[in-house]
């Protein structure tokens, strides 16, 4: 209602929902945006957290050392599946089930292989880029269900703030192309609404698609009325499960009806061969059926797929194992409608079509994402300046605002950096060391939200942006002192996955160092209490002008 009693319109509601809805939950919202951003190089993550890989240098001989490796690893597993290196992933990633394992995942047995020798890699214990991937929409510090209910609570809220702030904008689009510097409140409310605006279909996308993701927990009543209640039989269609190995092709010692062993055919042909039908994205995996037997069949998967809809039904070639001739294959059905449409959604969401190009610009559209969340809430606090320079104080849950800032922003970077520190600087053997790297991340983010309660909300900005502006710049400095690659190295070996990292590592700093030199040289903003006060408000403007001190 407005002050002269007539109701609001609809732009001033609007006005209104988005404010307290990217308000309330914003600084969940900021976690989740940072830590999902981080999640779309998730790989390279990976192999920069285990510094052991990075002498792993991929070459032609790769296929054939893994598979050779494979017989003196796993001589009796009944199947072997290698993933080879790629632009994302420097060593060979081995796994193989032994005759009697139970089905699915828990019966995997698991390796890591250098792919320039085919020897095994013992890496240190590491969550790696899983967590961060895990903790944007799980949290961690709680039972998953309750985790993933707070981030898909918290989806709808900055679902509801973006839709909000594009009908509140009325000239949303005139305010992209503008930019007051230097006019405190003009220019936050300029800076938020360029980052908006400028990645607004990343933001919808991402936000819309998160929902659908989460559907069989927020919205189960389509899934239930569909399925009859039975949930496992849609998580089973989305999932496509492919056949399990067969006790045909599985390899009895004891009771085996081969005749002999039969030795693999060279893989090289077959990789060449495969090579000139997948010319862009080549073999990404290799699986070896029955290996050891005259029955051997030779699987290469294409590394990417045709589609989002039929994401997880790769392209594939089967080859005679002893022979080396390609066999005939049904071509596999086209995937459901509910598998297809889950494909594209999850495709979408997690960028899992996306080349490097486009990775990076999922990426950098994350980045003004992160930074539209951090200007709304910094922007929330100059708009009440005013207010607070009439009472000479900051009232509670202003001061409790600016605190929470400064730890939900700046602290996350401090927390996340120490994260990548916390991998190098814990001994190699140290027990349930993934969970004392995790263990480092939250401790250093509530000192970092302890850390503005005593100190002013300006000098707490500078300090935590500092400090994380100097542990993201030496990260690259550590990463060759602890065993890693250093960036001479990895450049000239397109190790990119490592070189990768430690570059955005330097445009961090880069970008942190940029807000500290911003805050090194700005100017209060607030003017200064005029000289002459009448007696009456002498004491205001006194107090006023010791709160401007103070900021």
């Amino acid at each position: 209602m407005r002050p002269d009693g007539k109701p609001e319109g609809l732009r001033q509601s609007m006005s209104w929902l988005h404010t307290w809805s990217g308000l309330l939950l914003g600084w969940l919202l900021y976690a989740v945006f940072f830590t999902g951003t981080l999640s779309y190089f998730r790989d390279e993550i990976d192999d920069w957290m285990r510094p052991e890989l990075h002498a792993s240098v991929p070459g032609p001989e790769t296929a054939q050392r893994a598979l050779d490796a494979m017989q003196r690893i796993a001589p009796e597993a009944t199947t072997w599946t290698l993933s080879l290196p790629g632009p994302r992933q420097t060593a060979v990633e081995a796994s193989w089930r032994e005759p009697g394992a139970a089905q699915g995942r828990a019966g995997l047995k698991r390796a890591t292989l250098d792919a320039a020798t085919g020897e095994r890699i013992e890496p240190r214990e590491t969550r790696g880029g899983a967590f961060l991937y895990r903790f944007h929409f799980e949290l961690y510090a709680m039972p998953r269900v309750w985790g993933r209910w707070i981030v898909g609570i918290a989806t709808m809220f900055m679902f509801v703030a973006i839709l909000s702030g594009v009908i509140t904008h009325k000239k949303i689009f005139t305010d992209f192309f503008t930019f007051r510097p230097k006019k405190g409140q003009r220019s936050w409310l300029d800076a938020h609404n360029a980052t908006a605006v400028l990645a607004l279909p990343f933001h919808i996308v991402i936000t819309f698609s998160g929902l659908v993701l989460l559907m069989f927990m927020l919205m189960p009543w389509g899934i239930q009325a569909i399925y009859g209640g039975d949930t496992n039989a849609y998580f089973a269609e989305v999932r496509g499960a492919r056949p399990q190995a067969t006790a045909q092709g599985e390899r009895q010692r004891g009771g085996r009806q081969e005749a002999g062993a039969a030795a693999l055919a060279p893989v090289a042909p077959l990789m060449a061969e495969a090579a000139q039908r997948w010319p862009v994205h080549g073999v990404g995996s290799i699986t070896v059926n029955a290996p050891g037997t005259p029955r051997a069949t030779i699987e290469l998967r294409e590394g990417g797929g045709e589609s989002l809809a039929n994401r997880g039904q790769a392209r594939t070639l089967l080859f005679d194992g002893a022979t080396g001739r390609m066999r005939d294959r049904p071509e596999p059905a086209a995937p459901s409608w509910v598998r297809a449409t889950s494909n594209v959604v999850t495709g979408v969401h997690l960028g899992r079509f996306a080349e490097p190009a486009v990775r990076w610009l999922l990426f950098l559209s994350g980045v003004v994402g992160t930074v539209m969340a951090a200007t709304g809430m910094v922007l929330w606090v100059v708009k009440r300046l005013p207010e607070r320079r009439k009472l000479g104080r900051t009232p509670f849950g202003h001061r409790l605002v600016e605190v929470l800032n400064v730890g939900s922003i700046a602290g996350l970077s401090v927390a996340t950096a120490a994260y990548f520190w916390m991998n190098r600087l814990l001994p190699a053997g140290l027990e349930a060391r993934g969970d004392w790297e995790i263990r480092g991340f939250f401790i250093a983010w509530l000192l970092c939200l302890l850390h503005p309660l005593v100190r002013t909300h300006r000098r707490a900005w500078l300090e935590q942006m500092l400090l994380a502006a100097l542990l993201f710049a030496l990260l690259p400095v550590l990463n060759p002192l602890t065993g890693g690659a250093s960036l001479a190295q990895s450049v000239p070996h397109g190790q990119w996955s490592i070189a990768g990292f430690d570059l955005t590592m330097l445009a961090l700093a880069a970008l942190h160092g940029w807000v500290v030199w911003w805050l090194l040289r700005g100017k209060p903003a607030a003017k200064p209490a005029p000289r002459a006060a009448a007696p009456a408000t002498g004491g205001v403007a006194v107090k006023a002008q010791a709160w401007e001190r103070a900021q």
